[in-house]
C-alpha cells in the first residue's frame, strides 16, 4: 500500500514542554491506523498539528503529496484531513440533519449571490448537499433522527453524528480523537463494525483511543507515543509485546 499521511520530524513544544519530539510515521491509503498512549503522551497535540489548530516548530505534514504543517484548518480539511474532537462539538440547537449540512458546506460552491437569487445550480446544489447529508445519516445509522435537534440525541448518536458531519466533507483521511470515550460495550461495538465498513468502502482512519481492546482487533497498524515521544509502531501483535509498551502501560490490564 502506498502512505496517504507522511509526518516527518514533527516537534512541538508549549513554552518549556516538549510534548511532540521528532514524531515520524506514515499511515497507509486504505488502512486504519491507531495512535495510543498514557494520558499526556502527545496524541492529541499531534492530532491538533496535524489538522492546523497548532503550528508545528518543526517537521513536515504531507497528505497525498500536499503539504499540510502550518496550514489553517479550513485548509486542511479542503485539502481532505477531517476530524472529530474528543469533546463532542455539535451545534446544538440544529437538527442532525443540519449538522451534516454544515460538513457538507466544504464541498459546495455556491456563494452568496446564487442564495439570494436562488439560481438554478444553487438550487440544485442544495438539492444534492441534502440528499448526501441524509444518506450519511442512513450510513452512521442514524437516519430516524435526521429531524431532532442534536443535543436530544443519545450520547453514542451524538457520536455517530460527529461522523457523518466529518464524512460530509468527503475526507480522504477522516481522524478520529476518542470515538469510543464514553460509549457503553454494545455502542462500541456498533462503533467498531461502522469503523470496519469505512474502511471497506475505501476511507482510511485515524484514530486516537484508550479503550486498548478495540485499537488491537480494529487497527491494521499502531504508534504508541510517551512523554511525546514515539517508543513503538507495528501490528498490534508487535506493539503488544514490545517490552517499551508495556512499561508505558504499567500495570494497565488492558495490555
Amino acid at each position: 500500500m502506498s502512505a496517504l499521511l507522511t509526518v516527518s520530524g514533527v516537534s512541538k513544544a508549549f513554552g518549556g514542554l516538549q510534548a511532540l519530539s521528532d514524531i515520524t510515521l506514515s499511515v497507509n491509503a486504505g488502512e486504519i491506523f491507531g495512535l495510543i498512549g498514557p494520558n499526556g503522551a502527545g496524541k492529541t497535540t499531534l492530532f491538533n498539528t496535524l489538522t492546523g489548530l497548532y503550528a508545528t516548530d518543526r517537521g513536515e505534514i504531507l497528505l497525498n503529496q500536499t503539504r499540510l504543517d502550518n496550514r489553517p484548518p479550513h485548509k486542511v480539511l479542503k485539502a481532505g484531513l477531517a476530524r472529530t474532537f474528543q469533546n463532542i462539538r455539535l451545534f446544538a440547537e440544529m437538527t442532525a440533519l443540519e449538522n451534516v449540512l454544515v460538513g457538507r458546506h466544504a464541498r459546495t460552491h455556491s456563494g452568496v449571490i446564487g442564495a439570494v437569487l436562488r439560481l438554478p445550480a444553487t438550487r440544485r446544489e442544495e438539492a444534492d448537499s441534502h440528499d448526501r447529508a441524509l444518506a450519511l445519516l442512513q450510513r452512521v445509522g442514524i437516519a430516524q433522527h435526521a429531524q431532532r435537534l442534536a443535543k436530544n440525541l443519545s450520547y453514542g448518536d451524538q457520536r455517530r453524528l460527529e461522523i457523518a458531519r466529518a464524512l460530509a466533507t468527503e475526507p480522504s483521511l477522516l481522524a478520529l480523537d476518542e470515538p469510543a470515550a464514553g460509549m457503553n460495550p454494545a455502542e462500541r461495538s456498533a462503533l467498531r463494525e461502522l469503523l470496519l465498513q469505512l474502511q471497506a468502502d475505501g476511507l482510511t482512519l485515524l484514530l486516537i483511543e484508550h479503550d486498548v481492546k478495540l485499537v488491537l482487533g480494529l487497527c491494521t497498524r499502531l504508534a504508541v507515543l510517551d512523554y511525546g515521544v514515539k517508543i513503538a509502531e507495528g501490528t498490534p501483535d508487535v506493539v503488544s509485546r514490545d517490552p517499551k509498551v508495556i512499561a508505558a502501560y504499567l500495570g494497565d490490564e488492558t495490555l
